[in-house]
Order: structure tokens, then sequence, then C-alpha cells
């Protein structure tokens, strides 16, 4: 009888430490990944909520000068507002421009005394 003729084959059951070993770090990867992406968007949520009321806060900042009918000066005044439950930190002034009867004007709003502007507005009023 030869051996050819006499191949017995054995199932395997299970999977070898390896093939165990390899799935893990492939799924430890992917979850490093996965957390990676949820905290940069958690970081994003926050400075585009910053932003946002940062905008909102140069806005009326800029009705309220409209609404004095005075130009401010052409030095950068600083003020702090409460706005949201947080200190914004504004600041803005006058530019000229090549007409008389117009000026620019520019508004800063920062989170922080000395941080930089998260807002940034010009508009143009007239005398």
């Amino acid at each position: 009888m030869k051996l050819s003729a006499k191949i017995t084959r054995v199932k395997q059951q299970g999977m070898t430490l390896l093939e165990v070993m390899l799935a893990l770090i492939i799924l430890a990867t992917s979850g490093l990944a996965v957390m990676n992406a949820a905290s940069e968007a958690l970081k994003n949520q926050v400075y585009l909520q910053d932003k946002t009321f940062a905008l909102w806060v140069a806005s009326n900042r800029l009705v309220e000068l409209k609404l004095e009918g005075e130009w401010p000066a052409a030095s950068w005044k600083n003020e702090k507002e409460e706005f949201a439950g947080n200190s914004w930190y504004v600041r803005y002034q006058t530019v000229e421009t090549g007409d008389e009867n117009f000026k620019a004007l520019d508004v800063e709003v920062s989170s922080q005394k000395e941080g930089s502007a998260l807002a940034y507005i010009r508009t143009y009023i007239a005398k």
C-alpha cells in the first residue's frame, strides 16, 4: 500500500494564537483612529462655537457704535464684554479712507486679553 493513497485530512478547529493577536492589533489600531477622529471633531466644534459667538459680539458692538452716531478714535479702543457666559475682549478703531465723508470701522473680538482675534469685521460709516 502506498502512502500517497492514504492521506488523511485533519480539520482545523478554532484559531491559532497568531491569528488572534493579529485580529487584536487590527481592532486596536482602528479603535485609535476612531478615537482620534472623534477628538478632533470635538475640538473643531468648540472652536466653531467660540468663533460664532465672537462674530455675534463683533456684530453687536458694531451696531451699538453705529447707533451712538459718533466716530470712534483712530487709535484702538479696548473693551471687555460678557456674552454667553464668557468674557470677550473687543477692540475697535476707525481708519481713514480716500473720502472725507466715509471712514472704515474695524472691530476685532478675542476670547483672551492678549490673544489673536477670533472675529474681525470691517464696515464703512458715513458722516
